[in-house]
């Protein structure tokens, strides 16, 4: 198992360095960290999202994070759960492919929609980042830098996050 520390004091400082890899599967490492068991740490640089266990551990999903100029950082929480979220691109994304508008007033949950079968809501101090952990139609992408600024993860790791973390969880974003 690898040792990881985070020092989540100085969000700076990100995870240590390791290139990006394609799909590996998700794996239970050793983590040093100060964020209470259930805690989502997402390390963008490493293209992971960690759950924290407590006890030194943690369980380590493999994940796409966002394009160059789609990322963010912070500190949020989970503010919302949807099974089959719908799916409603910003005006943003729209402008930059219109083929998109057809979905202007959301895509139906299911098979083809960009969020995959599960999503977690991010929110600032009660209010939608507009950021999601959320499932893929896109499995290739994971372990890349190709959303729009969402954590995506595979469906079947994203099923089972949904199931273990509850409205207000803490979510890290590195």
């Amino acid at each position: 198992m690898n040792r990881r520390t985070l020092l989540l004091g100085a969000l700076a400082l990100p995870l240590a360095a390791r290139p990006a890899t394609a799909y590996d599967g998700r794996e239970l490492i050793d983590l040093d960290s100060p964020e209470l068991p259930g805690t989502l740490i997402v390390s963008t640089g490493e293209r992971a999202l960690f759950r924290v266990l407590g006890e030194g551990l943690a369980m380590r999903y493999p994940v796409a994070v966002g394009k160059e100029g789609h990322d963010w950082a912070g500190i949020a929480e989970v503010g919302r759960k949807v099974r089959w979220p719908v799916w409603t691109p910003p005006a943003a994304m729209i402008a930059r492919k219109p083929e998109l508008a057809r979905w202007a007033k959301g895509m139906p949950g299911g098979p083809d929609n960009p969020l995959g079968s599960r999503a977690l809501y991010l929110y600032d101090n009660g209010k939608d980042t507009l950021f999601r952990i959320h499932g893929t139609n896109e499995p290739d992408s994971i372990g890349t830098a190709a959303s729009s600024g969402c954590i995506r993860m595979l469906n079947r790791h994203i099923e089972g996050i949904y199931e273990h973390t509850p409205i207000g969880t803490k979510v890290v974003v590195l």
